[in-house]
């Protein structure tokens, strides 16, 4: 038996909930997935995985041998970085994931990433707050970019590397296009704002949380005319002309080259947010993690998330 093969199927697994899924993301075939892991119930001595007709879940037993599996796997992936990688010249995968209005940001910072380091390649995820907490604990995410306030993860402690206090926006259709790019307009209120058909994301989403919040705040229901997971459709919603949206300031940056759309500063209440990359504190980074966390913190990386976040007073600024 591969035990380091079966410890990434059982993890495959936790994360897919479907055998046929997890089978179809290792690469091998669904039979073969099952004997894999009645193979490590043997080792073991124990029952890891609850069976029916479906995938059930994992057994008390099987919760602890899935934490050693994500364990090894990590030690797996950093060692194999060390090994390959030179002084200042890193190589290996490095997993990265942001809620989805964070994805801008975390696309720019990838992308800079990896030219500055070419051995590096970066994996870029849009999850939920709550999948973004769960892929911290497991370690199956590197480095996450995400709501800093809400991360209380129960025995697991983080390291934070705050970002920017983000602004929000109303984005909708201008009456008449710019010259060249999206116009930043008058500051509207949320109670205005809210009379408006919104597409916002939907209830399972953080964001949308914290429009909810300001809109019963400002006195006014909460009834969108679209919802989506999505946050393109947000923006491709607005482009047609029929609603208009609510994006923080690294959502309006991303689509400043649109010249028929305009974003105006909400107020009325005033919302403030604070956006941050987190990791597990206390776990040996890979040689990619290791550079992706060195460069965030350069004046290069902090310059570009001053022009394309929070109240984007550099938005206008060319480049």
């Amino acid at each position: 038996m591969n035990l380091l093969a079966s410890m990434r199927y059982l993890v495959a697994l936790n994360e897919h909930k479907h055998f046929g899924r997890a089978a179809q993301a290792c690469h091998i075939t669904q039979p073969a997935l099952s004997n894999a892991l009645r193979a490590l119930e043997a080792e073991f001595g124990v029952v890891i995985v609850r069976r029916a007709r479906v995938y059930v879940g994992l057994t008390h037993e099987g919760e602890r041998v899935l934490a050693t599996a994500q364990r090894m796997l990590r030690d797996n992936e950093v060692l194999l970085q060390e090994l390959h990688s030179e002084a200042n010249d890193p190589h290996g995968r490095l997993r990265m994931a942001a809620v989805p209005t964070a994805i801008p940001m975390l696309s720019r910072f990838a992308a800079m990433l990896q030219q500055r380091h070419p051995g590096i390649v970066p994996a870029v995820l849009s999850m939920s707050s709550q999948e973004l907490e769960t892929g911290l604990e497991s370690l199956s995410v590197d480095l996450a970019l995400g709501y800093t306030e809400r991360m209380h993860l129960p025995g697991i402690k983080l390291t934070a590397w705050p970002q920017s206090i983000e602004h929000y926006f109303l984005l909708r259709r201008a009456k008449k296009a710019s010259a060249d790019r999206l116009r930043i307009g008058k500051p509207i209120a949320w109670a205005e704002a809210g009379k408006l058909p919104l597409c916002l994301l939907t209830p399972d989403m953080h964001n949308r949380a914290i429009v909810d919040q300001a809109l019963r705040e400002a006195g006014v229901p909460v009834a969108p005319a679209i919802e989506t997971n999505s946050v393109l459709t947000l923006a491709l919603a607005v482009s047609a002309g029929t609603v208009s949206s609510v994006l923080p300031g690294g959502m309006v940056a991303a689509v400043r080259s649109h010249r028929e759309l305009e974003a105006l500063p909400l107020v009325a209440p005033e919302v403030r947010t604070p956006i941050g990359f987190m990791t597990q504190a206390g776990v040996r980074p890979s040689r990619a993690l290791g550079a992706a966390l060195a460069f965030l913190q350069t004046p290069e990386w902090q310059a570009q998330v001053r022009q394309h976040s929070g109240t984007l007073d550099e938005a206008q600024a060319p480049g």
